[in-house]
């Protein structure tokens, strides 16, 4: 049995996990941010570095103690090293070289957008990369910082087709509540209001599909734009404001805003995710990341499938926003293919060039 210990701070979520074998999760902890940078309406680096400082040694140990382990029965270490907040980040690398040299254990650096994916594989998922007949599979990961498809073939190779131009699907959703005054985060508030509303009431724009009669050129055909729609919702809320003699936007006003602003940025994702698997013939999908939690997405994604013939994975809610769970069970991979990190794994703000995945 390899038992992993993960580390995440990528963001404002401290987080840590252990997990078996690369996919048992045996405890899963994170010590959530929310509260403190509710008020600034986003994330705040250099305060999330400062909380990761308080809480990180506290999660860690809750993880430990939760599976009733101790670190003379990890097998090794696995942290986050990016894309994410820079301070955020340095914070759970420099904890895990710690605690990796007074153990004397191997130390792994993660990719935190191969562990969106590789969420979508644990508890005992691991089956579905062995299958032949999942590949070609494009997964969608959608989070604040990111809305890309990453197309990945049977033998491991990858490559990133799509990614977002401006604003991912995330960063436009908490953009649009901070502009409405809903709340933080943004997500989860314009989920909940929407179902109250009418989607169809107001037509925001589905920039790169040619929904407006513009033809999308081939360098974006699985790009993604989302400052056009978060552009939109501004005028619109402007205009409403106007008709309304200068009053704010009644509350049947606001939850059909909500609702059609959501309709809008989730028909952009599936509408693109299943263009290219008709392009790319592709035999399943994989949805990951933090706005992989919103149910309308998660139905959306799963009806489209079974209209194109192909499987869907969608990761756990629990393991869609950010976690230390498939951090470590990424680790494992690593670990089994003897890559590891030395002392000089460092921080990365931004997704490198990708050509092949550490799980196949």
């Amino acid at each position: 049995m390899t038992y992993i210990l993960g580390i995440e701070s990528s963001c404002d979520e401290t987080a840590a996990a252990i997990v078996k074998d690369g996919s048992i999760v045996i405890s899963n902890k994170i010590a959530t941010q929310i509260a403190q940078h509710a008020e600034f309406g986003g994330v705040v680096p250099e305060l999330a570095a400062r909380e990761h400082l308080k809480n990180i040694d506290i999660v860690v140990n809750s993880a430990l103690k939760e599976a009733n382990l101790s670190l003379t029965e990890i097998s090794a270490i696995s942290v986050t090293n990016g894309p994410g907040l820079m301070p955020a980040l340095l914070v759970g690398i420099n904890y895990a070289k710690g605690l990796a040299i007074a153990k004397n254990l191997p130390l792994i650096g993660v990719n935190h957008f191969f562990g969106h994916i590789y969420s979508a594989f644990l508890d005992n998922e691991l089956h579905i990369l062995q299958d032949a007949e999942n590949f070609p599979m494009l997964a969608l990961v959608v989070s604040g910082g990111h809305s890309s498809l990453l197309l990945i073939e049977k033998d491991g190779t990858a490559k990133v087709i799509g990614a977002t131009i401006d604003d991912a699907a995330g960063e436009a959703l908490d953009k649009a509540a901070k502009l409405l005054d809903l709340g933080y985060p943004g997500g989860p508030i314009i989920e909940r209001l929407s179902a109250q509303g009418d989607k169809k009431k107001y037509q925001f724009p589905r920039p790169l599909t040619g929904a407006g009669g513009k033809a999308v050129s081939k360098e974006n055909r699985y790009n993604f734009s989302f400052s056009g729609i978060k552009t939109a919702l501004l005028y619109h809320a402007k205009d409403l404001k106007l008709a309304n003699d200068g009053e704010n936007l009644s509350e049947t006003e606001k939850l059909d805003t909500v609702a059609s602003y959501q309709e809008a940025v989730i028909d952009v994702l599936d509408k693109k995710l299943f263009l290219a698997v008709k392009d790319f013939k592709a035999k399943s999908v994989v949805l990951c990341g933090g706005v992989a939690c919103n149910n309308i997405l998660r139905q959306r994604i799963s009806k489209s499938a079974i209209k194109h013939k192909v499987r869907a994975y969608l990761a756990e809610k629990k393991y869609c926003t950010d976690n230390a769970a498939m951090i470590a069970g990424l680790g494992f991979h690593y670990l089994h293919k003897k890559e590891l990190s030395d002392w000089q794994l460092d921080a990365y703000s931004r997704l490198p060039q990708i050509s092949k995945v550490p799980f196949i």
